[in-house]
């Protein structure tokens, strides 16, 4: 087994197709919803934020698991770290409170907010090179999938 090094630009196959996979519930119910929004908006609509919370609170974990990895990390990037890796599961924990339509919106802004918090992480710390590539991939497609879905909300007078 060999352990990744910041330079290495070869992503795991497992990482590549398991993050892959995990677009598919994304574009699926986006397509659901773009396609046939009636009478099965609200259920689609539903699917996805539901989803969408639950792969966002994965997302913000990542900060946990990468916190405990580096002990030499001080104790206020330590806090901040932990800390912040609870946030999203918090966040999207709301987002499914809301309405839907306001929901939606929020969940995209969380996915973008993540991916910003692991650039900074990476920038501070030695992540393998594929790591961002494949978080801006993914968060690209979820973003991507959560917007149609408000587009189509939109055009559909935004309150389901």
């Amino acid at each position: 087994m060999s352990i990744a090094t910041p330079n290495d630009p070869k992503m795991p196959l497992p990482a590549l197709v398991l993050g892959a996979g995990g677009l598919v519930p994304f574009f699926a119910l986006a397509t659901g919803i773009a396609l046939f929004p009636e009478p099965n908006l609200s259920y689609f609509l539903g699917w996805l934020t539901q989803y969408g919370a639950l792969i966002v609170s994965f997302v913000g974990a990542l900060q946990w698991g990468l916190a405990m990895r580096m002990p030499q990390a001080d104790g206020g990037e330590q806090w901040a770290a932990f800390g912040w890796s609870v946030c999203p599961a918090l966040v999207a924990w709301v987002a499914l409170q809301l309405p839907q339509y306001e929901g939606v919106y929020l969940l995209a802004a969380l996915f973008v907010v993540c991916l910003l918090m692991d650039w900074r992480f990476a920038r501070r710390h030695a992540l393998p090179a594929w790591f961002m590539r494949l978080r801006v991939a993914l968060t690209t497609g979820a973003v991507l999938s959560l917007g149609i879905a408000g587009w189509v909300l939109a055009g559909h007078g935004g309150h389901h």
